[in-house]
């Protein structure tokens, strides 16, 4: 979004890591940052009255706050669902919800919901992360419908397995309780894409600017997967 010349508000818990991703904009990127738990309904009210109040009218919301922890069903306790559906559902709800009145009043709105594969179908072990994506597209072919008439559209990606620190954190994780390798686990979770690759955080990246140029207008309510075909939905 940068690279197409959108100046930029991000919204995180890691004040370290929003300036070391405001340091890697391109040059000239107006980008400002508002510390914000974005599961927590008044932190986010008051990021949202900052951003209107530095004059920074919202015209596109990418929600792609996200967490993964797995855990067997049965060892799957109250702490763990919660966070799940907190950070990956509750987190878009708050942030839409403050930001669509700038959305409705700009000249064309965009929402754009990170989601996952994890939000189509099943996978075992992260029962909790697949109700809260699934949710996450519920949210958004719900919200879709109810703003059709207006100028703003909503959509998600569903990315497979991303090479970001989720997947890092997931390769961790099956090294400690299997004891593959590193480079085994990776591969792992590659083989699930027939392309046999992790997928670029670029390639959602350029997805995400997509939805949100004007030629993507007609594009609403739509949950699109980018994973080299691993999952296909009827």
């Amino acid at each position: 979004l940068a690279a197409l010349g959108a100046s930029l508000t991000l919204v995180g818990r890691d004040r370290a890591a929003l300036d070391d991703a405001v340091q890697r904009m391109p040059v000239g990127t107006r980008c400002d940052v508002q510390v914000c738990d974005v599961s927590d309904a008044r932190a986010v009210r008051k990021a949202f009255d900052a951003i209107e109040r530095a004059g920074h009218p919202i015209a596109i919301l990418v929600n792609n706050a996200g967490a993964a922890r797995s855990a067997k069903f049965a060892a799957t306790d109250d702490a763990l669902w919660d966070e799940m559906l907190a950070v990956n559902l509750t987190g878009a709800f708050l942030c839409t919800r403050a930001a669509l009145p700038a959305l409705l009043a700009a000249p064309v709105g965009r929402v754009v919901n990170v989601a996952s594969t994890a939000g189509l179908v099943g996978y075992p072990y992260v029962a909790a992360y697949c109700a809260a994506k699934h949710g996450l597209v519920g949210l958004t072919r719900a919200l879709a419908q109810e703003l059709a008439a207006s100028r703003v559209t909503v959509n998600a990606v569903c990315p497979g397995y991303t090479d970001t620190a989720i997947v890092a954190e997931a390769v961790a994780n099956i090294v400690r309780r299997t004891g593959r390798t590193p480079a085994a686990a990776r591969a792992a979770l590659a083989s699930r894409n027939p392309q046999q690759r992790l997928v670029s955080p670029d390639e959602v990246a350029g997805a995400v600017a997509w939805l949100c140029l004007p030629e993507s207008q007609s594009v609403n309510g739509q949950a699109i997967a980018i994973d080299g075909g691993e999952v296909t939905v009827g």
